[in-house]
């Protein structure tokens, strides 16, 4: 009984928040996934891992995988990046495969300011598992499911091209930015075509790196280093993605090598008031080139914690390059 509660929770849900995209909570932890710009804007190469698992007491309900590189180079004044991603849904009823292709532009505005302007192009493979799927006509009042159904099977494939935009604007401190994903709102539909539109999502961050004590003092020339000093790190993350509407706030503390944080996520969509989703905790270290991060995420909506929450894990590795032969601004953010 307490499934078929929770079931029918996600299902009134998703009626009301319609088709919505994968999430990550450690956002900066997959930066290419939640803005194009981000590419490159480590200068060195830099290799990002990243799992969760979305309601694991359900059974396998969303589990998200990703795997991206990226990388800035000198002679096209701009970062390169891939980003592979696999989406489950229902036990693997539904299952997406992303993948994408980006550029970002560097352009120094002045001797503080610096902005990155992305471009990304994916390709997505949506597979539908029919054989997992049941109705109705299926059931027999004594035996259970034990009809073949007679409902139309869709085609269990579909694939197509999507893209995406975004710029970001930085100091060494504060930084910013904006991304636009699936501008053309390409068709998912199995069965009749032109008939579900993936909605375009809007996404604007927005936070800043503050040293504390005398961690100014102790960096190259004012230049932040988050492998020294102590910082707190206030961070905005909001997303629109047709009817629904996500608000997430929170803070970083980072005290080389580890680093820690606390999130309050709301969702509000069409004429419901706010409500709250959950409350976020999340834990990191970081030394030399490796990073490895882990945050779970308390459901306290309408679903409940009996869903298990969302637990979640990032690993990463920025290597080092040559020394620059220009001037390069590296975008000064956490990484988790």
């Amino acid at each position: 009984m307490k499934h078929f509660l929770i079931l029918c929770a996600m299902t009134a849900l998703s009626l009301v928040a319609g088709a919505q995209d994968p999430q990550f909570t450690q956002f900066y932890a997959n930066p290419l996934y939640l803005n194009p710009a981000f590419a490159g804007s480590a200068k060195c190469p830099r290799v990002n891992f990243n799992y969760r698992n979305q309601w694991p007491a359900l059974k396998e309900t969303y589990i998200t995988t990703s795997a991206g590189y990226d990388q800035h180079f000198d002679l096209i004044n701009g970062g390169v990046g891939v980003l592979f991603l696999q989406d489950k849904a229902g036990e693997g009823t539904i299952n997406k495969l992303n993948l994408s292709a980006m550029y970002s532009y560097q352009l120094n505005v002045n001797r503080r300011f610096s902005m990155r302007f992305g471009l990304q192009a994916t390709y997505v493979q949506n597979t539908l598992d029919f054989n997992k799927l049941t109705f109705g006509d299926m059931i027999d009042p004594r035996y259970g499911f034990v009809y073949a159904t007679q409902e139309t099977r869709p085609t269990e494939s579909r694939n197509f091209m999507d893209f995406s935009a975004g710029v970001l604007g930085y100091t060494n401190t504060v930084y910013g930015g904006f991304a636009v994903h699936h501008l053309t709102e390409p068709d998912e539909a199995f069965i009749v075509k032109g008939t579900s539109p993936l909605p375009r999502k809007y996404t604007a961050h927005f936070g800043a790196m503050l040293p504390i004590g005398d961690t100014y003092g102790r960096s190259y020339r004012g230049r932040l280093n988050r492998d020294e000093g102590t910082y707190i790190s206030p961070n905005v993350l909001y997303h629109q993605q047709a009817s629904f509407n996500q608000l997430n706030l929170g803070m970083y503390i980072i005290n080389s090598p580890i680093m820690g944080g606390l999130w309050y996520r709301a969702n509000f969509g069409g004429d419901k008031a706010v409500s709250s989703d959950s409350f976020i905790a999340l834990v990191g270290l970081q030394r030399g080139m490796f990073k490895f991060g882990y945050s779970y995420d308390v459901t306290v909506s309408a679903l409940s914690n009996a869903t298990g929450g969302s637990h979640e894990i990032s690993v990463g590795m920025q290597f080092e390059c040559r020394p620059k032969k220009k001037r390069f601004r590296a975008i000064s953010c956490p990484s988790f």
